[in-house]
């Protein structure tokens, strides 16, 4: 492309893209640019509605921008104007029509998702395509092809990228054969076009006759020095006589939105076709490559990928790039390639550096093939006032936007750590997830978090989206939650609400907040959905205490909460199917974790809430109209809280697992006792009576009821850890209570007596207090107190 502007000298040049981005071509040569880039559109009214334009480094577009700035040449977008584009998709929408625009091809819908056109690469090459590339195909308009798919087919080629590389790339041209390869490319094009017409897609007319519009009209002005860079699809289309009024024609009547743009970054991984947001390259980490190191280009990525294994602990030698580079010229003699391609070069990386494995070679492909590379923006580029805001506060809180995902450790009690915590809760609130929120490792403390980052480029439409809300992330996040709170569907919503805004310190939402959570509470009557609402209020008392939060009015509502699911509880789990009972022991299970944060707040004058909830656990395990599962959950809480003795346990499992209990009834009352991960498993390694009753009914299950009862048994069993279901079969096949002696004083485990040994716990003194450093610390005081006295 630059050799054939240099060659062609043109006065002025004409992009592929929106004409409302003119404006912003000056930025690209700003020094804060770092593609690849991407022109964002999006309607005013309806931030969400917006449409992509990516570039690379690589891309012709920019190489022809680039070109224009330097040499002081106007540059100018033909294609249709974006408020055509977007109001055209926002009509398809209302109608309901399926499938998507051509046009709207690269539009971010509300929730973030677009499909890849299929339309035909630009003129230099597989790169990005300049905008909503339209699709063609053959017959019906639901076809559609790949014209250069087309042309590598005829070729015998099953790869268009290989044949691409092959017949343009790898062979260069001489001085003043730089236009060569446009030529060669018009001419199959326009074969393709009058096989193919313009595939079904009545909008290739019309951006094509507002194109030869633009075109005639810098034709006016700079005459014949005019150079137009789009994607080779539109050429013949472009070469086409046709008159003046018949253009007009096409683009009368078209619908128009209030459209904004702007610069954003974008990634080599949404350039790429397996992102699933394709712009039309497979591979932009290679061709980036090859645009930025003409020279010796297959060594210099040789050597590139030897430093990426050798940084994940690959032994990879300088003998290992050297024989590679061989490989992958030896392969493409073979081949009857130019030059090795990146077919010949992966399989020469596959043999050499990953010894034949696809594993490193995986790692291989998305690093440096697809590669995380993220470009900038300069801060001149304009911008919603919510993203001013936004760079501001990553600048100071040095929380740079990466391509690559990270994991984020903070520790709440520093300054700094928390307010990037509150940044991160408050954009997730806005729906702008550049950080999910993961399990801390090392550390179950509350003032611990840990968060994945992610920059992706679509979280640029959703900052402009959530600039509705307003012109800063904490006033923004603010009315979010408020309405939010508003519209708010069940009880559990707002409890969950309340939570993110005590983590995104929302003080000014809470109260509006509270009052709604509050108002729920009181009328809500469904005991699922008070279960549910109780756990996420709890949590937020805890976060609250870290952050140095007032929680006064939240741990009033959670105890008023708690009695009223306290009271309804017992009735609730009457009459309840398989389904409905394993979600209502879910539901106990969630709110006993819950009362035990609590604590033994005063619930409004009625008692203890850890007292009123052993009494309602008492009242679940002796009901008969209980589902077994919730009956054998209250007397596991109950045994676990200490609340119930192992010789009345022991009695409640036997009385259930009795002849007279059918033996669905007691295998359900059995996965609520000892099931899941619990830690029924070791309670009945144990507690060999326990298994002894277990044991005695499973044999006694009457044979035409074992295979119903077997799928229960199955999962119960099955979540214990492999040494624990180890120890059980030791057990069962020994004989419960055989090792306890004809008393069954001990256990029953080998290697434990019923007493304590004081010797044997002694010997393992000496390595805890070596472990521990307890001997250096003695001596280093013995040593001072020495030279006290001395």
């Amino acid at each position: 492309m630059r050799a054939a502007l240099e060659e062609a000298r043109p006065r002025v040049v004409l992009i592929e893209g929106p004409p409302e981005a003119d404006a912003l071509i000056p930025l690209a040569a700003d020094e804060e640019m770092r593609p690849p880039v991407a022109l964002l559109a999006h309607a005013v009214d309806e931030p969400g509605r917006s449409a992509f334009w990516p570039l690379a480094e690589f891309s012709p577009e920019w190489v022809a921008i680039r070109w224009a700035l330097e040499h002081d040449v106007p540059a100018r977008f033909i294609d249709l104007p974006a408020t055509h584009t977007l109001a055209w998709g926002r009509q398809e929408d209302e109608a309901g029509v399926a499938g998507e625009s051509p046009l709207d091809a690269e539009t971010a819908d509300s929730e973030g998702d677009s499909e890849p056109a299929c339309g035909p690469e630009p003129a230099s090459g597989p790169e990005p395509a300049s905008g909503p590339e339209p699709a063609c195909g053959p017959g019906p308009a639901d076809v559609r092809i790949d014209p250069l798919g087309v042309l590598a087919e005829t070729a015998g080629y099953d790869d268009p990228e290989r044949w691409w590389e092959d017949v343009v790339e790898h062979r260069g041209v001489g001085k003043g054969d730089a236009l060569a390869p446009f030529t060669v490319l018009e001419e199959a094009m326009g074969a393709l076009r009058e096989t193919y017409g313009s595939g079904g897609h009545d909008r290739d007319l019309v951006r094509e006759a507002y194109m030869r519009l633009q075109v005639r009209a810098a034709q006016r002005e700079f005459e014949d020095g005019v150079a137009v860079v789009c994607g080779a699809w539109h050429v013949p289309a472009l070469r086409r006589k046709t008159t003046v009024a018949a253009d007009k024609a096409l683009l009368k009547g078209l619908p128009k939105v209030k459209t904004d743009m702007t610069w954003v970054p974008w990634t080599h991984r949404r350039l790429s076709r397996v992102s699933g947001y394709g712009a039309g390259i497979d591979s932009p980490g290679w061709y980036g490559h090859l645009f930025s190191a003409p020279d010796r280009p297959v060594e210099r990525w040789m050597t590139k990928v030897a430093g990426l294994l050798r940084a994940e602990d690959r032994l990879v030698s300088s003998a290992h790039v050297i024989e590679a580079v061989r490989l992958a010229e030896t392969r493409a003699a073979m081949r009857g390639r130019p030059l090795p391609g990146l077919s010949e070069t992966t399989d020469a990386v596959r043999a050499v550096m990953c010894e034949g494995s696809d594993v490193p070679l995986a790692l291989v492909e998305d690093r440096l093939v697809v590669g995380d590379v993220l470009g900038e923006v300069p801060s001149a580029a304009p911008a919603v006032p919510l993203q001013r805001d936004l760079a501001r506060l990553q600048r100071r809180l040095r929380l740079k936007p990466e391509a690559l995902e990270r994991e984020l450790e903070l520790d709440l009690r520093k300054e700094t750590d928390a307010a990037r915590g509150r940044l991160l809760h408050r954009l997730r609130l806005l729906g702008i997830a550049w950080g999910e929120p993961a399990a801390s490792r090392g550390s179950t403390g509350t003032f611990r978090e840990t968060w994945r980052l992610r920059w992706e480029p679509e979280l640029s439409v959703r900052v402009a989206e959530a600039g509705v809300w307003g012109t800063t992330v904490l006033s923004a996040a603010t009315a979010k939650a408020e309405a939010d709170a508003v519209t708010a569907q069940g009880l559990a919503d707002v409890t969950a609400l309340a939570e993110r805004c005590l983590l995104g310190e929302l003080p000014d939402a809470l109260p509006t907040v509270m009052r709604i959570l509050a108002d729920r509470a009181a009328l809500d009557t469904d005991v699922g959905q008070l279960a549910q609402a109780l756990p996420a209020l709890v949590r937020s008392l805890r976060y609250g205490d870290v952050r140095g939060t007032d929680t006064g009015a939240l741990g009033e509502v959670a105890a008023g909460l708690a009695e009223r699911v306290f009271v309804g509880l017992p009735p609730a789990c009457a009459a309840l199917d398989a389904d409905g009972a394993e979600e209502m022991r879910r539901h106990v299970d969630a709110v006993h974790g819950a009362v035990g944060l609590l604590g033994d707040a005063p619930a409004a004058g009625q008692g203890h809430l850890r007292a009123r909830w052993q009494s309602v656990l008492r009242v679940l395990s002796g009901r008969d109209t209980v589902p077994g599962v919730i009956r054998g959950r209250a007397v596991r809480l109950l045994l676990d809280d200490g609340e119930l003795a192992q010789e009345e346990a022991a009695r409640l499992m036997g009385l259930v697992l009795s002849p007279g209990t059918p033996p669905a009834d007691a295998a359900a009352w059995i996965e609520g006792f000892v099931g899941g991960g619990s830690g029924g498993g070791m309670l009945l390694v144990h507690d060999e009576r326990l298994l002894g009753l277990v044991d005695a009914w499973l044999t006694g299950v009457p044979v035409e009821a074992f295979t119903d009862v077997l799928p229960l048994l199955r999962r119960t069993f099955s979540a214990y850890e492999p040494g624990v279901r180890r120890t059980l079969g030791e057990l069962v096949r020994r004989g419960p209570g055989a090792g306890t002696g004809a008393t069954g004083a001990g256990p029953g485990i080998p290697g434990f007596a019923a007493e304590l040994d004081p010797a044997r716990a002694d010997a393992v003194l000496p390595v805890l207090r070596l472990l521990l450093g307890l001997d250096e610390v003695a001596e280093d005081i013995g040593k001072d107190l020495v030279g006290v006295t001395g």
